[in-house]
């Protein structure tokens, strides 16, 4: 069993860690997280003072960032130069693509070898250890990065050379986030036009409409599987979360020069949604209540019915 730090113990990487510590490896973690890390030692992991003191002695580094700036500021200031140069370096998080292979580039001058790997699946998937990894970097970066990888997820894929993992990530967002979209205007239209739900998914996710958006995650209550509808939309992927990866998708596709016009709707509406009306931290397919006219955001004080007056 490896040495292994683990950096970041959020709602991902708490159970990333967990589910190495559980395999035997010697998981030292750190989070800025007092909480966190109480909920690692519980774990099985041995809590860290810094970042420097989980990496000193790492045969395998696992990061799970909230973005490219915190990526950038950990490893340049507490991994790269501070790990040893034969530690494996493994960034999960979802961030830019121009960051990811600047970071590679920074820590192979230093003698390490680097993947980005970031996770499709959800909380869940970090928690049961069967997230979906989508890995760049080289051949043989990938292949030491693996075994470990294997054991926090059930598909370890190498997309390509440094940044391509990331690529990956946000163009399956960006068809998510659309679909996602798509599949509530549906819902919606179906039940104004008098088509059961229920009735609908069971002929349109039998039909060529049928996408992951409607058969494995229904935004419908009682539709289909249990979904995070089911639990008035709280777990699961923020739609937040979302609207960082869609703005990623944005991000590269003008620097690239690609043509999305759904991608860039469904950035605008995640941006009303999650920000403008307070939606960011339910599940992403809660957007359905904005599409319906049904949303609320907490603490918001509801309309009177027609014709009443609220005293002034």
């Amino acid at each position: 069993m490896a040495r292994v730090a683990f950096i970041g113990l959020g709602n991902m990487g708490g159970g990333m860690a967990a589910n190495l510590a559980k395999a035997g490896h010697d998981v030292r973690a750190f989070d800025l997280s007092a909480e966190a890390l109480d909920r690692a030692k519980k774990a099985g992991c041995l809590p860290a003072e810094s970042t420097e003191a989980a990496v000193a002695e790492a045969e395998a580094i696992v990061t799970m960032l909230p973005a490219g700036k915190h990526v950038r500021d950990v490893y340049e200031t507490g991994i790269i130069g501070k790990a040893p140069p034969s530690a494996i370096l493994m960034d999960c998080s979802t961030i830019d693509v121009v960051t990811a292979r600047e970071e590679a580039e920074k820590a192979q001058a230093k003698g390490y070898q680097m993947v980005d790997a970031p996770v499709s699946g959800g909380i869940a998937a970090a928690e049961a250890g069967t997230l979906t990894f989508m890995v760049g970097g080289t051949r043989e970066a990938f292949e030491r990065a693996e075994p470990f990888l294997d054991i926090m997820g059930k598909a370890v894929i190498h997309a390509g050379g440094a940044g391509a993992g990331q690529a990956a990530k946000i163009c399956n967002n960006m068809l998510l986030g659309a679909s996602m979209v798509a599949t509530c205007e549906t819902f919606v239209l179906a039940r104004k036009l008098g088509l059961d739900p229920q009735t609908f998914f069971d002929i349109s996710s039998q039909a060529s409409g049928q996408c992951w958006s409607m058969t494995s995650y229904c935004p419908l209550p009682g539709v289909g599987p249990e979904t995070p509808a089911d639990r008035d939309y709280d777990g699961g992927f923020a739609a937040a979360l979302m609207l960082k990866d869609l703005r990623l998708a944005m991000e590269a596709a003008r620097s690239v020069d690609s043509y999305t016009p759904m991608g860039s709707d469904a950035e605008e509406l995640y941006t009303r949604f999650a920000e403008k009306l307070g939606g960011g931290g339910k599940d992403f397919s809660a957007i359905i209540k904005m599409i319906d006219d049904s949303w609320q955001a907490e603490g918001a004080v509801p309309p009177p019915p027609p014709g009443v007056q609220l005293p002034k």
